[in-house]
């Protein structure tokens, strides 16, 4: 069976840090690139990151540059997306999204991914 789980997001204050878990199942995890979106009420789901199959190469959207990273450990099925100095504005759903991919060392954040988690909810609030 086809899975990914989100896991990680919770209430942290302004300036805090998270880190978000993205762990696979049911598909041959190491030849998909991995994308992280988010959605905030009343907003339109945003592409934050991707990394490559292979883990060489990695996206980040301009709100999050320099404050996430994203990064792979192919042998646990897991993607990770470290988030420091998070904001108010941080604040939505996280989605993680599978992408089987030729190119091993490439990713694009806006692609058609093909498989979605559930999300898991990051509140950034005082």
């Amino acid at each position: 069976q086809l899975q990914l789980v989100e896991s990680g997001g919770g209430l942290v204050q302004p300036g805090g840090s998270l880190r978000l878990s993205c762990t696979a199942s049911g598909f041959r995890f190491n030849s998909h690139a991995i994308g992280w979106f988010r959605q905030a009420p009343g907003k339109e789901r945003e592409g934050v990151s991707c990394i490559s199959s292979s883990g060489g190469g990695t996206n980040y959207g301009d709100s999050v540059k320099g404050r996430f990273t994203i990064s792979r450990d192919n042998a646990k099925n897991t993607v990770y997306l470290q988030m420091n100095s998070l904001k108010s504005g941080d604040t939505a759903v996280y989605y993680c999204a599978a992408l089987e991919v030729r190119i091993p060392s490439l990713c694009v954040i806006m692609a058609s991914y093909k498989y979605w988690g559930q999300g898991t909810q990051v509140t950034v609030s005082s």
